[in-house]
């Protein structure tokens, strides 16, 4: 058992539960790959789902009362570890690790592999569309404002397809509470599908008078 809770962690509790979690996640993320293109006999299926099963049984038997949520730590730093694309803690996530460009932009390197599927060998549409939302809600919310998704409008260039891929976002314009946002998901012949989106700052960030550093 964790002597520590989820709350207002120090750096080193932060980087003592990415020791303990983060190899749980890959391990999981490498389990379903494997369930996806294994091709053992049922004796060998049967056999995993029991271990699985236990393994299973023992995660449950102390945990959150609902989802992860957003945590903080004691230095006012975002732990989204149940994001669905960028969670460290979920192994149904690429998960993409976005960086800053000395612009504003923002990018990601990234491999999707059997999960990720839709046509065969590619990558599935609301995939594509889930990262892509994901990326423009980065570039357009300031670590002091966060944005939220009014509305996105996705462009399929041609099929992506599975393997390494390139993401990548900027701001268009901000109009008040509301900031314009584009962006690409592209492989090596360049982008597949792009992206445009407003993203608006939601009431209860207004209400609290946050301000966005230059742009």
């Amino acid at each position: 058992m964790l002597d520590f809770t989820l709350e207002d962690l120090s750096a080193e509790d932060v980087e003592r539960l990415r020791t303990v979690y983060r190899p749980l996640t890959e391990a999981v993320r490498d389990l379903i790959d494997a369930t996806i293109r294994s091709e053992v006999d049922a004796d060998a299926v049967a056999e995993a789902k029991t271990q699985i099963d236990a393994a299973t049984a023992t995660l449950r038997s102390r945990q959150l009362d609902g989802p992860f949520g957003v945590r903080f730590t004691a230095h006012g730093d975002r732990m989204p570890w149940g994001n669905a694309v960028i969670g460290l803690r979920n192994p149904i996530a690429p998960p993409l690790s976005v960086q800053r460009d000395e612009t504003g932009g923002v990018f990601a390197d990234f491999e999707l592999g059997a999960p990720y599927e839709g046509p065969p060998g590619h990558v599935h549409g609301g995939v594509a569309a889930m990262l892509l939302d994901h990326i423009l809600g980065e570039v357009a919310s300031p670590a002091t404002s966060p944005r939220l998704t009014g509305t996105i409008t996705v462009r399929y260039l041609r099929p992506t397809p599975l393997g390494r891929l390139h993401a990548e976002a900027g701001i268009v314009r901000t109009e008040g509470v509301k900031t314009f946002a584009a962006g690409i998901i592209a492989d090596a012949q360049g982008p597949t599908v792009e992206a445009e989106g407003v993203f608006i700052r939601p009431k209860w960030a207004r209400d609290e008078q946050l301000t966005d550093p230059p742009v």
